[in-house]
């Protein structure tokens, strides 16, 4: 080669596109799609995914919450304690899972009295559930809250004298 053609060759201007002086008008584009798509895709599932676990430790709150509940009562001295037992287990099991507002355990008895051998009690847990990041203006309009119960039934022991 000749040292004027090094010299052509050096001042020849360059395409972003390739040598043949044609620009690639989507150069850098796909970067832009695939965030944009992706961003698009991740926030309903990221939302999916939230509110699958907020459902599922409702569940498991519910279900500990119901047999805690059932198994304080029948082990209780009296009726009446049994009841404040079973509540005392329940609001136990609820704030362990962070359900302090909107839960509650009912107790139900087969007969009278509750605590007679072999009588059976029936616990039911239920949690209403927030659906989260719902804004208040939709919760208006929509339902915004999901009820999970769980029931137990619990029985007393045949040979505890009361």
């Amino acid at each position: 080669m000749r040292p004027q053609d090094l010299v052509a060759c050096a001042a020849r201007p360059r395409h972003p596109g390739g040598g043949n002086g044609r620009v690639d008008l989507e150069a850098g584009r796909a970067i832009l799609e695939f965030i944009f798509l992706g961003i698009l895709l991740l926030l309903p599932l990221t939302y999916l995914v939230l509110t699958a676990a907020r459902l599922q430790a409702a569940s498991f709150s519910a279900s500990l919450a119901g047999r805690e509940a059932g198994r304080a009562f029948v082990t209780a001295p009296s009726d009446d304690e049994g009841y404040a037992r079973a509540r005392a287990a329940a609001l136990l099991a609820f704030s362990d899972f962070s359900f302090d507002d909107g839960a509650g355990v009912a107790v139900a008895c087969d007969g009278s009295p509750c605590l007679r051998p072999d009588a059976s009690v029936t616990s039911t847990a239920t949690i209403e559930v927030q659906l989260p990041l719902v804004p208040d203006f939709l919760a208006v309009h929509l339902p915004a809250s999901v009820t999970i119960s769980s029931t137990h039934v619990a029985s007393v022991d045949r040979f505890v004298a009361r």
